[in-house]
């Protein structure tokens, strides 16, 4: 039986090997991100081996009853792993992306003892119960919610959208090939998964050069390089500047500071459409350019913004600068719309009643 198994799964054991060891070699990775994602691998491969053990009976013409409890596994294990790839993959994901997954384990323990999704007959065969399809849907549901997060939170430039759209296929062959090729696939589930979360890691570190580690937004270097390629193509700059940040340290230390941050960087990404980067190119400072966007899309860029920030505990000050035809240079754009900026700012000090000097 071992060896079958290694047979059948070599490749697999190859990929998560290699996908530890980069995890673990890697030391630019943030830590809890290198941790869930180990146990991630972990939990694919003994999930291999339940399905292994499932299948290794059937095609030995073994008729084994208590197969409903390695299907329990098997139909609660799929969702619960694509739940750990959403909490894995997406920062500051509530742990209420498992409700579904935990929901699904429940029906599945009841159906060692109902039938109601699947029952094994005496011959060996798997019947599908009422709730049948249920071990199908939630899994989609959780691969349709992680790839759109995914878009939402991207900056909409192709080398994130590459990963993202392989990974739709990848997850989106889990919901169609059950019905192609049958039960087959399950053998196949764990491969197909590793390999999809290796290659978005790769992706991942390939994209590192342009990403700011903290917050995930575009960095300083490509803000700097994308204004030069693309200075024909811009059409507005957008400037923002988180206030309090430094109050925040002091007070409550760097790490809620970090926090902030990264959260009014989610704010900045789920309001940017199309044609609209995020990059993040100081301590609280962050520019958007905008590309082909006529001024009311701009207008409304800010307006998003400012009502996905409301909803935290944070404020920012924002500035813009628009240039009709390119008739204002990159660098007059950049001095208007960071002027407009620290207005605000300073009036939101002294609304405040804040001494900045000493804040």
């Amino acid at each position: 039986m071992l060896k079958e198994y290694v047979i059948q799964n070599w490749a697999l054991m190859l990929v998560s090997l290699a996908f530890l060891v980069s995890l673990r070699t890697t030391s630019f990775l943030d830590k809890t991100f290198a941790n869930r994602m180990s146990l991630l691998i972990l939990e694919v491969l003994i999930l291999s081996i339940v399905v292994f053990v499932e299948f290794f009976q059937e095609n030995h013409g073994v008729v084994w009853i208590d197969r409903r409890i390695l299907m329990t596994i098997r139909y609660s294990a799929t969702p619960f792993i694509d739940a750990r790839v959403l909490y894995t993959l997406i920062k500051k994901l509530r742990r209420a992306i498992f409700i579904p997954a935990i929901l699904l384990s429940i029906l599945c323990v009841i159906n060692i003892f109902t039938g109601i999704i699947s029952r094994v007959l005496e011959d060996g065969t798997v019947q599908r119960g009422p709730l049948g399809l249920l071990p199908y849907i939630v899994p989609g549901l959780y691969g349709t919610n992680l790839v759109y997060v995914l878009y939402r939170r991207s900056n909409k430039q192709p080398i994130e959208l590459i990963p993202i759209a392989y990974f739709s296929l990848t997850l989106g062959s889990g919901v169609i090939l059950p019905f192609l090729l049958g039960s087959v696939y399950s053998q196949i589930f764990c491969e197909t998964i590793s390999i999809a979360l290796f290659t978005y890691y790769l992706f991942s570190i390939l994209n590192l050069t342009k990403k700011d580690s903290l917050t995930g937004v575009l960095n300083r270097q490509a803000c700097y390089a994308d204004l030069e390629t693309s200075a024909e193509n811009i059409t507005a700059l957008v400037s923002l500047d988180m206030n309090g940040l430094k109050r925040i340290n002091d007070t409550r230390g760097h790490a809620a500071g970090d926090d902030a941050l990264v959260t009014l960087a989610i704010c900045f990404v789920k309001a940017a459409k199309a044609r609209q980067s995020v990059y993040r190119i100081g301590g609280d400072e962050f520019l958007i350019i905008c590309q082909r966007t006529p001024e009311s899309d701009v207008l409304q860029l800010i307006d998003r913004i400012r009502k996905n920030v409301a909803e935290t505990e944070y404020t920012c000050a924002i500035g813009y600068s628009y240039s009709e035809n390119g008739a204002k240079s990159i660098t007059e754009m950049l001095k208007e719309s960071d002027e407009m900026m620290y207005t605000e700012k300073a009036k939101y000090y002294q609304a405040a009643g804040i001494d900045r000097r000493r804040r």
